[in-house]
């Protein structure tokens, strides 16, 4: 029997992952937290519970039990049946930041994804996150995920009154509460911590689907 669960978790992590810091990557913590419980049990290791033994598990293939205790099938074991095993949710891309500043809400959009993070429980292939940096929602959303998928181009009538994710014509991106404005396919953008942007032209939004903390388990 493996003797330590970090020794358990990192033969287990080994089936799916070449490296530590790949699998922190795609599980989404940091990876000095997850390469800490590789080591558990160990000097300089931090040892983790049965939430992140089942997080692990759905990851790695094997059973939050193993990884454990070492009792009951682990990788490699024929009686081991992983379809009964949670299926592993597909990461949601980061595709811009919330940046703060005399603009809040502005998001600096790079080429391609940014990083991976947990999914939401209503997710679907086409939920994407930004990431809140900076008071831009308030002191308290800093750090904070904002998912959402369903992007309407041009803007219908639905998202009015809703929290939405919204792509302006000079290309800002911005977190704002829609309101009809004045004249024809305007809009008026609605924030507790700014001014209201008035009677501007959107080229796309997207209902915010959910907020939640980075690094949640």
């Amino acid at each position: 029997m493996v003797k330590t669960r970090g020794e358990r978790l990192r033969i287990a992590r080994e089936q799916r992952f070449p490296s530590a810091r790949q699998a922190a990557k795609t599980i989404g913590l940091p990876p000095a937290t997850y390469g800490a419980h590789e080591r558990a049990e160990t000097a300089g290791g931090r040892d983790y519970g049965p939430n992140e033994a089942k997080k692990y598990a759905r990851r790695f293939g094997v059973t939050p039990e193993w990884l454990l205790t070492g009792y009951g099938p682990g990788p490699g074991d024929t009686a081991f049946d992983a379809e009964q095993q949670e299926p592993a949710e597909p990461n949601v891309s980061v595709v811009g930041y919330v940046g703060a500043g005399s603009e809040a809400h502005f998001y600096e959009v790079a080429q391609g994804d940014l990083d991976e993070v947990e999914p939401p429980r209503d997710a679907n292939e086409d939920t994407v996150a930004v990431e809140i940096r900076g008071n831009s929602l308030g002191a308290i959303f800093n750090r904070w995920l904002v998912f959402y998928d369903d992007v309407r181009r041009p803007v219908t009538a639905d998202l009015i009154g809703e929290l939405c994710v919204v792509g302006l014509q000079d290309g800002r991106v911005l977190i704002k509460l829609m309101q009809r404005g004045k004249g024809e396919g305007l809009f008026n953008l609605i924030s507790e911590t700014e001014s209201p942007i008035r009677d501007v032209a959107i080229e796309w939004a997207a209902k915010v689907k959910s907020m939640a903390r980075r690094g949640r388990g």
